[in-house]
């Protein structure tokens, strides 16, 4: 019987190097991250601001080699929010001819590293030419057996939920489903994300403390870290600081810890 060629998470953490301070079997199922910093990076250094978003491009290819070397199943990253329309024309026009670029220049790289790159959001907004870049990476990549790459553009948590509530009112109106059977699991299943396990872990840089519209429902018990460090300085160090954090906490997802009958060991 031939061996397939997938690797699991467990086979990649022995086959890369993996970061010995790091527990290996608590590393996250599935990371998002709320890229922040890329302006205040730039000005810090006297540079325009679409230098910033240069730099944030490095970062992220880092990150995303890292988080598939080390066997996270899915990485999810806010990219471009609805609200960035309102940024001045010449940012967002950079960020939308940046976007293509990159899409370009990584497309042969990501199908050789196995990586499943989605887009999530309203894509409809974007220009005719992205659009048909979305699709080709999306449909190259759909077979891979590595990462799950979700990269937000035009999203919006609150947008989400609403076209989510207005697709199962329309299934209602039309028979299709009974209003009283659906529940946290039906709901789900219209987001973008219904194919992915929630994030275990949220990740923020810049220091910024608010989600600002990201996963509204996916996040409900995500652990959440937030570093001071800007996003285009976002390193393997700065990486591995973040799991440590996250893999020195308890998940409770709202239960108690039961450590022993020391009530100080019981946490709400």
């Amino acid at each position: 019987m031939t061996k397939s060629s997938s690797i699991t998470p467990q086979e990649k953490r022995l086959t890369f190097s993996f970061p010995k301070e790091l527990d290996p079997l608590r590393i996250p199922e599935h990371i998002a991250v709320i890229m922040d910093g890329n302006g205040r990076w730039a000005k810090a250094k006297g540079l325009p601001r679409a230098m910033g978003h240069t730099a944030g491009v490095d970062a992220l290819k880092t990150t995303l080699k890292l988080c598939s070397n080390w066997g996270v199943g899915a990485l999810t990253v806010y990219a471009f929010s609805t609200e960035n329309w309102s940024r001045p024309g010449e940012e967002v026009g950079f960020l939308m001819t940046l976007f293509k670029r990159v899409l370009k220049r990584e497309l042969e790289s990501l199908k050789l590293q196995k990586v499943r790159i989605s887009f999530l959001g309203d894509l409809e907004k974007l220009s005719s030419e992205l659009q048909d870049l979305i699709l080709e990476a999306t449909t190259l990549t759909a077979k891979n057996t590595g990462i799950n790459f979700n990269v937000c553009t035009n999203y919006g948590g609150r947008r989400e939920l609403v076209k989510a509530a207005q697709r199962l009112a329309l299934r209602s109106v039309n028979g299709e489903i009974d209003p009283a059977l659906i529940d946290e699991n039906v709901f789900a299943a219209e987001l973008s994300t219904a194919n992915e396990v929630d994030p275990d872990l949220l990740i923020r840089t810049s220091g910024e403390r608010r989600i600002s519209n990201f996963l509204l429902w996916q996040l409900a018990y995500s652990e959440i870290y937030i570093t001071e460090t800007l996003w285009p300085d976002f390193d393997e160090n700065a990486l591995i600081k973040a799991l440590l954090d996250y893999q020195s906490r308890c998940r409770r997802f709202g239960g108690l810890k039961h450590v022993s009958k020391d009530k100080r060991n019981l946490e709400i």
